[in-house]
C-alpha cells in the first residue's frame, strides 16, 4: 500500500461519461446488463489491469 501511486479514476461528470454512464445504467434496467462492472470498466475504458486487487 505504502509508495504505490494512487489510482486515478476517470472524471465521471463529463458530459460525455455522463452519457456513457447512463447507457450502462439503460442496459441494467432493460436487463440486458450481464456483467456490470464490465460493462462499466469498457465504458470508461478501464482494463483488469487498473483494478485493484
Amino acid at each position: 500500500m505504502f509508495g504505490k501511486k494512487s489510482q486515478q479514476s476517470p472524471d465521471l461528470t463529463t458530459p460525455e461519461n455522463v452519457k456513457k454512464g447512463q447507457a450502462v445504467y439503460d442496459r441494467i434496467v432493460a436487463g440486458k446488463c450481464k456483467d456490470v462492472t464490465a460493462e462499466l470498466d469498457e465504458a470508461y475504458g478501464l482494463s483488469s489491469k487498473n483494478k485493484r486487487g
